[in-house]
């Protein structure tokens, strides 16, 4: 079931990077098993030393944006293969928001079909955004407010951001694409009806009879 999203508050990272790929997010030999640490599997190639030790220098790891909700990142976020793992890995980590120069569009979808708000801004507002963040340094939260379309927090007013009114709607209402289906369960299930009443050999074609 995916969980609505109204507003998220969490401490926001600076990932500013473009061209961030979905093997980076989730690498393929870390999601092979039957019962994936998604959380682990976040940038495991980045946070990780060869020996497996912590990278202290990877942002996620700083002792201040270890527990970090948002992410803020560069053009071409979630570019490469269409794994949804790569969003999975986000949501394990309580990474609801992630607000970048621009998105791949596969990674876009995955996120609105599991609950995590895909934000890009205006350049000029993205280039301020990003050294807002940057100056927090981790000191204090910002919040994303999907119903009043703004971000806000420390250093600044509030930014607006645009968003689709269908996507919108679908992560207000927590709806992936069968939840959205539902939502005409009545036209459905009229149409189903009127279908077996003025064609009934379709409906024994599709039981096998």
């Amino acid at each position: 079931m995916m969980q609505p999203f109204t507003r998220h508050t969490a401490i926001a990272a600076p990932l500013v990077q473009d061209d961030v790929n979905t093997d980076q997010i989730a690498p393929i030999l870390h999601s092979r098993g039957l019962k994936e640490d998604y959380r682990a599997m976040l940038f495991y190639r980045a946070r990780r030393r060869d020996d497996g030790s912590d990278n202290p220098d990877f942002v996620l790891n700083k002792p201040q944006f270890r527990n970090a909700g948002i992410l803020v990142t560069g053009q071409n976020f979630g570019a490469g293969s269409s794994r949804e793992s790569a969003v999975w890995c986000m949501l394990a980590n309580d990474i609801r928001v992630i607000v970048a120069r621009s998105f791949a569009d596969i990674f876009r979808e995955n996120c609105l079909q599991n609950g995590l708000l895909p934000i890009v801004l205006a350049p000029a507002d993205a280039d301020a955004f990003t050294a807002r963040v940057i100056a927090a340094d981790g000191a204090a939260p910002f919040t994303a407010d999907l119903v009043s379309q703004r971000i806000s927090g420390p250093g600044g007013g509030d930014v607006a951001f645009d968003i689709a009114a269908a996507d919108r709607m679908r992560l207000l209402e927590g709806l992936d694409d069968i939840g959205l289906t539902l939502k005409h369960i009545d036209e459905i299930v009229t149409w189903e009806r009127r279908a077996a009443a003025v064609q009934p050999w379709l409906q024994t074609a599709r039981d096998g009879r």
